[in-house]
C-alpha cells in the first residue's frame, strides 16, 4: 500500500519538477515540429519583412563617400560613380537625386550636386 503512494507522488513531482528552461525546450521542439509539418509557406512573410529592411549601414557609408567625392572633387570610374548615384550613368552628364555626374574623360567621372534651379522636385 506504501508502494502505491510513493509512486504516486513520484508522478506529481515529475510533473511539478520542470524547470523554466526544459518547458521552455518543450515548447520550442513542439513549435518546430509543427512548423516542419506545416512547411516553410507559412513564414514567407518574415522572409519579405526581412527583405524590405534597409541597410543603413551601407546608406551611410554611401552618403559619407558621395558627400567626401564632392568636397574633394577627385576623379570616379564608371564603377565608383554607378555605386553612389544607384545607377550607371547613361551619358556624358547625368542627374540624380540632386547628384550630377560629368564625364572627363573615358572612365573618368566627376561628381558635384546638381543646381537648384535644374531640380524638378521643388518644395
Amino acid at each position: 500500500m506504501s508502494n502505491s503512494k510513493n509512486e504516486a507522488t513520484e508522478s506529481t513531482t515529475l510533473q511539478t519538477d520542470l524547470k523554466a528552461e526544459q518547458a521552455l525546450g518543450l515548447i520550442g521542439l513542439g513549435l518546430m515540429q509543427k512548423m516542419t509539418q506545416e512547411g516553410t509557406a507559412n513564414l514567407n512573410w518574415l522572409a519579405e519583412e526581412a527583405q524590405e529592411k534597409a541597410d543603413l549601414l551601407a546608406l551611410r557609408q554611401r552618403l559619407e563617400l558621395t558627400a567626401l567625392a564632392i568636397q574633394t572633387g577627385a576623379p570616379l570610374s564608371t564603377s565608383e560613380v554607378t555605386q553612389l548615384l544607384g545607377a550607371r550613368p547613361g551619358s556624358a552628364k547625368t542627374e540624380r537625386g540632386g547628384l550630377t555626374a560629368k564625364r572627363i574623360s573615358r572612365n573618368v567621372w566627376k561628381l558635384s550636386r546638381s543646381e537648384a534651379d535644374s531640380a524638378y522636385w521643388r518644395n
